[in-house]
Parts: structure tokens; C-alpha cells; sequence
């Protein structure tokens, strides 16, 4: 099985998702920005980064990349894509997860390490979480979840928050502006999943903990996630699934902004 990871002007974690995905047993894949061809890839991974120089803002431009295109069919087509950091930026601008990352409440970049917790254990991107906080790096200026109150309701109802930022006793860092909650998230969330339930983004680097040198290899339960649910799908014969193929999320303008 193979999994692709892409590679934008101005991506500096996708050699680290390379890593992860080598690392958790199966073949990765470079994809590079100007083709929307994935190469029959099993899983899409956008990894962080300042794709385009991050230029008008996070994501915006990179939502416009051909590969871009190869994405969007993919997902519409129940295959499973990951956006971790700037890779859920992308996702996000171009209304493929909901809600929209706006400036850190600080206004300052963050780049530490945070706890995070999965909110369930059934999803294709957490199945193999342990339930328990997780500490991975945070690296980021504009990685504070916004959504209107009525959106907020509607994903916390049908279980699309896959993530939380949480204390270290945690609980949920629910307070916009405690040191927990790394950049002001409404509702301490770090993850979502659109409705389908095959899209999913996270703001934190599990791909940068994938290895016990680097302090703890406990993020590698979000690419092996990935990689099982993958397996899952393509054992089926990559099933597209009745009503997983939905319209895009709304866009940053229309979360709100």
C-alpha cells in the first residue's frame, strides 16, 4: 500500500510525514503541487508548512494547486485525506473540512508543545489513539478554530470534532485564552472531520512524534490511523460509500470571517 503526501513551494513537514508514514510500514509517496494526478495512492496526506508563502493568507493560494483538483475527486470519492498544520489550512480553504483557522488569539506564533486529546476512538483518523492526551508540537500563526455557534452545535452533534486541545489533568482547554489552548480555539478544538467522516484536519504535528528519539513516538497512532483505515478501504475495493460524497464545507468567508 502506498500513501502520498504533498509537497507545495513552502512545505517543511512533508519530509516529516514522508518519515512517519515510512516508519509506521508502508510505502510513502511524494506528490508534487502542479499535477493533480495521485499515482493511485491509498491515503493523501497535506503537511505543514507555509504552502505559497502563506501569502494573503494561510492556504488560500494553495487551494487553487492542481493537485488540488486530484484531491478534491479523491475525497469525493470516499478516499481518506489528512491535513496536519498548514495542510488543514488548505483543507479548510477550500471546503473540504469545516470552519475556518484565523490568527492565533495572541497574535503571535506559536510553536511548543501542547496536549491534545482524541473526542473518539471510531474514527478512521483515531482508531488506533489510545484515548489518552497526546503531547506534539504546535507551529503555527493562524491556527485559532472559528465557526458560527450554529456550526459549532451541528459538528459537535454529528461527532466531527476529532481533537481538543486539554490541561494536563485532560480536561478541555475550553478557555480561549489559558495556556493550554495554544492559539484562542473555540471549543479547545484542534481536529475536525467533514460529515462524510473521510477528510480530516489537524492543527498539531503527530507526524514530528513518530519516533521515541525524538521524545516520544505517541503521534504515530494518528498516521497508523490512517494507514489501517487505508488498508480497510482498499480491501474493499475502494467502496464509495452511499452518501459519503457530500457538498464542500462552508469556505473562511462563509464560517464568519
Amino acid at each position: 500500500m502506498r500513501i502520498g503526501v504533498v509537497t507545495f513551494p513552502g512545505s517543511n513537514s512533508d519530509v516529516d510525514s514522508l518519515n512517519a508514514v515510512t516508519i509506521a510500514g508502508v510505502e510513502a509517496v511524494s506528490l508534487w503541487h502542479e499535477s493533480p494526478d495521485l499515482h493511485g495512492v491509498s491515503a493523501v496526506i497535506l503537511p505543514g508548512g507555509f504552502a505559497y508563502g502563506d501569502y494573503i493568507r494561510a492556504g488560500v493560494i494553495a487551494r487553487f494547486s492542481p493537485v488540488m483538483g486530484g484531491v478534491k475527486e479523491f475525497a469525493a470519492a470516499a478516499g481518506l485525506v489528512l491535513g496536519i498544520c498548514n495542510g488543514f489550512q488548505v483543507l479548510a480553504e477550500a471546503g473540504l473540512v469545516p470552519g475556518a483557522l484565523l490568527r492565533n488569539r495572541s497574535l503571535r506564533f506559536a510553536g511548543r508543545l501542547v496536549d491534545i486529546k482524541p473526542e473518539r476512538l471510531d474514527s478512521p483518523f483515531t482508531r488506533s489513539a489510545t484515548g489518552a492526551p497526546m503531547r506534539v508540537p504546535v507551529a503555527h500563526g493562524e491556527g485559532c478554530y472559528y465557526a458560527d455557534e450554529a456550526m459549532l452545535d451541528e459538528l459537535e452533534a454529528r461527532g466531527g470534532v476529532l481533537f481538543r486541545y486539554v490541561r494536563e489533568d485532560g480536561t478541555p482547554a475550553t478557555d480561549p485564552d489559558e495556556p493550554a489552548n495554544p492559539n484562542g480555539s473555540l471549543r479547545a478544538i484542534a481536529g475536525v472531520c467533514n460529515a462524510a467522516g473521510n477528510v480530516a484536519g489537524l492543527m498539531p504535528h503527530p507526524e514530528r512524534m513518530s519516533e521515541a528519539i525524538l521524545g516520544t513516538d505517541g503521534g504515530l497512532g494518528v498516521i497508523r490511523s490512517l494507514i489501517e483505515s487505508a488498508a480497510e478501504w482498499e480491501a474493499a475495493g475502494r467502496p464509495h460509500a452511499p452518501g459519503r460524497a457530500v457538498a464542500p464545507a462552508k469556505t473562511k468567508v462563509e464560517a464568519g470571517r
